[in-house]
């Protein structure tokens, strides 16, 4: 579930407006929503819960690089507002389950 909200945060957003052909910022959004979704998958591999909360943290800050990555996006007028909307509620939906995946793993 995780992964399918960080994935889908990332396939509608590239290929409408001036991010069609600003390449350096589609690519920046795709590596942040990229290392969200891999550092899920690499986390959930590892074989302690303190190894996987390393690395739900480290999905959680590029989850947060890409939600500024929208909002500078929304500034220059790259991307319609909502289509910002639908991605901005991708990430926090990513980042809560995330979040609570963390907390729960905490208490084990």
């Amino acid at each position: 579930m995780l992964a399918s909200c960080a994935e889908a945060g990332q396939r509608d957003l590239f290929d409408v407006g001036k991010l069609k052909t600003d390449f350096d910022t589609r690519s920046q959004i795709k590596r942040a929503a990229l290392s969200t979704m891999n550092n899920i998958a690499e986390g959930f591999g590892r074989y302690s819960a303190k190894d996987f909360i390393r690395f739900l943290d480290t999905s959680q800050s590029s989850a947060q690089e890409v939600s500024s990555i929208l909002y500078v996006l929304e500034d220059l007028q790259y991307v319609s507002g909502k289509r910002i909307e639908t991605a901005r509620s991708i990430v926090e939906e990513t980042k809560s389950l995330t979040l609570g995946l963390i907390k729960y793993l905490r208490t084990k």
